[in-house]
This record gives structure tokens, C-alpha cells and sequence, in this order.
């Protein structure tokens, strides 16, 4: 424990030394310089005292990490150094590309199990697939392993081997081989004419090759005929500012500003503006976003909203108004620091969490309500920053219920989507596939039969009760009472099943879809239900909705 206590404070120290380094090179001239050449004395000789006299022989590397990870955290979830051993990581989030197999895990217990393999990659192609418990890597046991260290053990680069041992339901255990390839996850899953002439875009993430990508979906829905466009953004965490001024720059007029960013240096005021000639000012755009979209995201969607050149629909967005620039280190590692804050054309910053004024410690607020300000589209609609990107039109999955969650978190969806793959060789296509009476009464007695705890959130707030009066003292005089309500407000997982088929029939149905047709699989399928995806085709397809909602 001692010892604990003393690496993370010695980590702290080296963090922050590090830091003062940093800062002294950059912006020595802008500080009180004795505070800095003190602080960096005081740093240096703390370092040099852990080398000299620490009881153990400090692992420098790790420290040194570990420090330097605290210090970024303790600023904001977007500043992250990238260690030489995690440059992959660093790729996938700016390329959408990494060395590995194409697969995606996680916890299961005690070991970590495959839960969707990539179309087309080693993964798929050796015979991996969802379910399979991951036993060991190269002759490496994985009990008790993270999802950090397994995934890390299944990267590599391009053309060389690795050999899993996994464990898969009803049939054992199994030994396979792979040869790891260069994995790029597309940046546009899926497009394509979905009704009549209504063409749709969905987008992942916003890497070096994401306005191409959409652009050349874009030209080709064009080519079928299309006439209105669903942009789907949902979900899609964000990535390059360049690829979302880009994206916008198809449907708005060349000079346009779209972005602007302001930091605490001069250097980084700048305004993206569209370089280039549109492709297409007239068509009608709806773009999607939720609760998972955010940064580059909502820069298109923000910027798209104040011109008033798309009907944004669907749920608020995430509200992360925050830039990030890529620094080269020595040794091959990487910083990305936050460096500036960006503004759509109206002159609204979306980000929703205070990270600078917090006191250590604490978890950043939202902004408060009383700073939130007021600004203007182009056809004077007002909209308010602070608070991510509102929709102009509400639509979405209506709140899950409680016992829905509790089937996904227990794995009991996921599970039995893996037996029935083993049961089925083969399914209807995606769009139509449905789940049969039969399959749902399946499903029930599966679920009946797995040992998972379930609360309501009547029953859990009346827990919390007995704890209190238990901490109060007086419990036992009520104990009768709380025993009586407590089963009138049980519900048995029978009886909450029924309540809650016809989500968790949709929730199913995703699942099993994408063990026969992976991630192009889910979205076809989903496209019978999706909420959002039908109040988009309704507004687009009403052309006098449509200008109404942008006050045309």
C-alpha cells in the first residue's frame, strides 16, 4: 500500500517536471521566470533523489508514463500522450488504421471474449467469431487479462503471425492461426438509396479519408437518382476538423466560413473557410445525430444548422467544442494537446463541460445554465451554445428499460445471438429478417433460465431506504412493512419481459443479424425501426416540413 503511494506521488512529480519543461521552452517569456527555474530545480532534484535513494529500483519508463498520463488527465480526457508502444492507437484514431487481426472484444468474466469480427480481415477469415473466449495468445494465458492488454496483444504490424487459443461455446476449444493485416475500418460503412429517392450516408469517424469517402457515396447515390440525403452522424465521435470543414464544404458556397477556433495562443485564431466550389446547394439534407456525436461531428452538424442548410434530427449531441493539435516527440511517442476552442458560423462554442475550473478533485460541471447565450441562424432561428447541438427535430429509441439494459450488461442478448448462429447456418437477407413467435419463446426460456440479479428502480430505491433506517437505527420496527411492499413492487423477469418484447426483440434481431452479415448487416436491419431514419424520410419527403422547420 506504502509503496503504492509513494510510485503515484513520484509519478505526479515527474509528470508535472516534465510539464515545466515543456511550458519553460514554450512560454518562458510569458511566466514569472523565477517560479519556473525554481519549480524546475525542485523537480529535478526530486528525480534525482528517487533514482539515488528509493528503496526499489524504479522502473523509469513506467514512472515516467504513468506520471505524464496523470498530469494530461488531471487537464482534460482529450490531452493523451501516445508512448511509442501505443502509436497504433494514435494511427487508428487519425487513419482508421491499424496492424491486427479486425476484431472487436470484450469482458466476459475472467477472460475476454470476441464480440464482432470485421468483414474481410483475418479475423473472418480464420474462422474467428462472436462468442469465442479467448484462452491464449501466442502460448500467453489471457485469464484476468484487460480488454487494454488483450487488444494490444492481438495488434501488430502487417505480415506477421499469431496463434489464439480460444474456447467456443458447445464445441470447445480450438487453436487458430492468423496473420495480422493493416485493418481500416470504414469511414463509411454504408450507402445507399433506402426509399423512393431518398439517398443515405452513414459516417464513422472523421479520418484522413472521410470526405472522400463521401464524397464519392455522395456521386454515386447521385448517379441512382437520389434527391434528398440523410447524412447519419450518430454515434461518430468526432476525428480531423479539416475532414468536417470539407464535408460541409459540399453543400454550402465556397468562402462560406464554416469553423472558427480561438485559443490562449494568437497562432491558433483561425477561420476554415470552404475552399472549394460545392457539389450540390439545393439538395434537401437531414443530418442524424445523438447523444454519441460529437467534436467534428457537431462542427458539421452545428455549422449545417446555423446556415440553415440542413434539418438536423434525432437526440443532443455530446457538447465537445474543444480542438486538439498532434505534437511529434522524441523516441517516436506523440502528445495531443487541447489547443483551442471551436465557434459555428453564429458565434456559438457547443462545449458543455467546464474542465479548467474545477477544483482538484472534482468532476467538471456542465456549464451553468445562467452563462448559456442566445445566437442567431442565418434565417434567424435561435440556438444556444453550451449545450452540444440540439435537434430541430426530437426522434429517436425511446429511453431503455431498465430490464433491457440488464439483459445487454449480463449477456444474455449477446449470448443467445451466439447460439442461435450455431442453430441457423443461414438467415433471411438483413432487410427482412425478423425473429418468429417461436424465437421469442426461445428467447424467454433462455432467459429464464440464466442467473442474472434484476432490480427495479422502485426496488432499488426502497434498498436504499432500509439502508438509511438501518444506518438510523429502528429498522426492525418496520421490517413488515418493507417485507410487504418490497413484493408488491417485485416484478418477476416473466412479467418484465413481457412489458418490454417488442424492444427486446429489436435489440435481438440487431444482434443476431450481425453474426450473418457483420456491420452493414445492422444497419439494413435497423432501418425497419429506426426512429430517427423514418422521421428524416417523413420531413424530407414533405418539402413544405422541410422549409418551415429552416424558417424558409
Amino acid at each position: 500500500m506504502y509503496l503504492n503511494k509513494m510510485r503515484s506521488k513520484t509519478a505526479k512529480i515527474l509528470l508535472s517536471f516534465l510539464f515545466l519543461i515543456s511550458f519553460y521552452r514554450i512560454s518562458f517569456s510569458q511566466s514569472t521566470g523565477f517560479e519556473v527555474l525554481k519549480n524546475l530545480e525542485i523537480m529535478d532534484q526530486i528525480f534525482e533523489h528517487l533514482e539515488l535513494y528509493y528503496v526499489d529500483n524504479p522502473e523509469t519508463g513506467k514512472v515516467s508514463k504513468a506520471a505524464i498520463d496523470a498530469m494530461l488527465k488531471d487537464l482534460d480526457p482529450y490531452t493523451v500522450y501516445y508512448h511509442e508502444s501505443n502509436i497504433e492507437d494514435y494511427r487508428l484514431l487519425t487513419t482508421g488504421q491499424y496492424g491486427g487481426v479486425g476484431a472487436q472484444i470484450i469482458r466476459m468474466g475472467d477472460y475476454v471474449v470476441i464480440s464482432e469480427v470485421f468483414e474481410g480481415n483475418p479475423a473472418q477469415k480464420s474462422g474467428l467469431i462472436p462468442g469465442d473466449k479467448v484462452l491464449s495468445i501466442e502460448g500467453k494465458s489471457m485469464l484476468k487479462k484487460s480488454t487494454d492488454e488483450v487488444s494490444t496483444a492481438m495488434k501488430g504490424p502487417k505480415g506477421t503471425s499469431i496463434t489464439m487459443e480460444i474456447d467456443r461455446p458447445n464445441q470447445g476449444k480450438k487453436t487458430l492461426n492468423l496473420t495480422r493485416d493493416e485493418i481500416k475500418l470504414p469511414d463509411v460503412p454504408y450507402s445507399g438509396i433506402i426509399k423512393d429517392k431518398v439517398g443515405y450516408i452513414k459516417l464513422n469517424s472523421f479520418t484522413q479519408t472521410s470526405h472522400s469517402d463521401v464524397l464519392k457515396a455522395f456521386k454515386n447515390l447521385k448517379s441512382q437518382g437520389m434527391e434528398q440525403l440523410i447524412l447519419d452522424l450518430r454515434g461518430n465521435g468526432g476525428g480531423l476538423l479539416i475532414e468536417a470543414v470539407k464535408i460541409v464544404n459540399m453543400f454550402v458556397p465556397k468562402n462560406q466560413t464554416v469553423v472558427s477556433t480561438k485559443g490562449r495562443v494568437q497562432e491558433e485564431n483561425k477561420v476554415y473557410k470552404a475552399l472549394d466550389n460545392p457539389e450540390d446547394l439545393e439538395i434537401p439534407l437531414v443530418v442524424l445525430i445523438d447523444e454519441g456525436s460529437a467534436s467534428a461531428s457537431e462542427v458539421v452538424s452545428g455549422s449545417l444548422q446555423d446556415l440553415d442548410r440542413a434539418v438536423i434530427v434525432g437526440e443532443t449531441s455530446f457538447g465537445k467544442g474543444l480542438v486538439q493539435r498532434t505534437y511529434d516527440l522524441k523516441y517516436g511517442s506523440k502528445v495531443k494537446l487541447t489547443i483551442a476552442k471551436y465557434y459555428t458560423p453564429s458565434g456559438r462554442c457547443v462545449q458543455r463541460l467546464e474542465y479548467y475550473d474545477k477544483t482538484n478533485g472534482e468532476k467538471p460541471s456542465e456549464v451553468a445554465d445562467s452563462l448559456l447565450k442566445t445566437f442567431k441562424t442565418s434565417n434567424g432561428r435561435e440556438v444556444i451554445d453550451g449545450r452540444g447541438i440540439e435537434p430541430d427535430e426530437k426522434a429517436g429509441r425511446e429511453s431503455m428499460s431498465k430490464f433491457s439494459k440488464a439483459l445487454i450488461q449480463n449477456h444474455i442478448i449477446f449470448n443467445f445471438a451466439t447460439e442461435y448462429r450455431q442453430k441457423n447456418l443461414e438467415i433471411e437477407s438483413a432487410e427482412k429478417f425478423k425473429l418468429s413467435d417461436q424465437d421469442l419463446i426461445d428467447f424467454k426460456q433462455y432467459m429464464l433460465s440464466q442467473e442474472f440479479i434484476f432490480l427495479t428502480s422502485a426496488e432499488e430505491q426502497l434498498k436504499k431506504l432500509k439502508e438509511i433506517s438501518e444506518k438510523e437505527g429502528g429498522f426492525e420496527k418496520i421490517t413488515d412493512d418493507y417485507d410487504k411492499l418490497l413484493s408488491k413492487l417485485s416484478f418477476t423477469k416473466d412479467e418484465n419481459f413481457d412489458k418490454s418484447k417488442d424492444e427486446i426483440k429489436i435489440l435481438l434481431e440487431d444482434e443476431i443479424v450481425s453474426r450473418y452479415y457483420f456491420q452493414n448487416g445492422r444497419i439494413l436491419n435497423g432501418f425497419n425501426s429506426d426512429k430517427s431514419i423514418l422521421k428524416s424520410i417523413e420531413i424530407l419527403q414533405n418539402l413544405a416540413q422541410y422549409n418551415t422547420i429552416l424558417n424558409k
